[in-house]
């Protein structure tokens, strides 16, 4: 089976599953995607795989795949990892300098469009492109893997976030400011506005959680 046609189908679940058409919890039958996305199981069970590797889907003994729920130690052990590792990566990006920071920027502006849309979906991996785009630069893959490793956990547990206690507005603030910073070369003061915007989240999030 061609990758394009796999890519397409995990992009299409991967959506449904942030616009909440496919809901937490909800199981995942191969048939069933398959007929609903005019193609065979093949690229259904492969797109699955992909995502329970990143988190998005998971895989029960005898179950079969079902969407991942979003609870208060999902969101501890994700945002744990960015609040460590994020803020360092942006802070070398920034240093190293790179074309990077226009990508950020191009992704600040759609996101703009799609929060004036009320596209959550779409708004929430604008998000996690504009977060990429900030780090990528860092000059350590490993570093760079890692924290691409968790993104689509992350839009997941946005998207959560912004159902409990919208703030989506908030954010886009947040990030025009930590990219206001960025691109004057101020690696320490972006590095700690990302970390105080990980860790807002993060709180708002278990607050609205109880």
């Amino acid at each position: 089976m061609p990758a394009s046609r796999t890519d397409a189908v995990l992009e299409a679940i991967r959506r449904a599953i942030l616009t909440r058409e496919l809901a937490p919890g909800q199981p995942l039958v191969e048939m069933e995607l398959a007929q609903r996305l005019g193609v065979s199981k093949t690229p259904v069970r492969e797109a699955l795989k992909l995502l329970s590797g990143s988190g998005l889907v998971t895989f029960g003994l005898y179950k079969g795949a079902k969407v991942s729920v979003v609870d208060a130690e999902m969101a501890r052990h994700v945002y744990d990892i960015r609040a460590l590792l994020e803020p360092e990566a942006v802070r070398r990006a920034v240093l190293a300098g790179g074309p990077h920071l226009a990508d950020a920027e191009a992704a600040l502006t759609e996101a703009d469009a799609a929060l004036a849309r009320g596209d959550r979906a779409e708004l929430s991996m604008l998000n996690r492109e504009f977060h990429c785009a900030l780090y990528r630069g860092c000059g350590n893959p490993l570093l760079t893997k890692t924290l691409d490793d968790v993104r689509d956990l992350a839009a997941l547990i946005t998207v959560t976030g912004w159902e409990a206690a919208p703030s989506a507005k908030r954010e886009q603030r947040e990030h025009t400011a930590i990219l206001r910073a960025a691109k004057a070369g101020r690696a320490d003061r972006a590095a700690e506005l990302l970390g105080k915007h990980i860790t807002g989240f993060l709180d708002r999030l278990l607050a609205a959680l109880g």
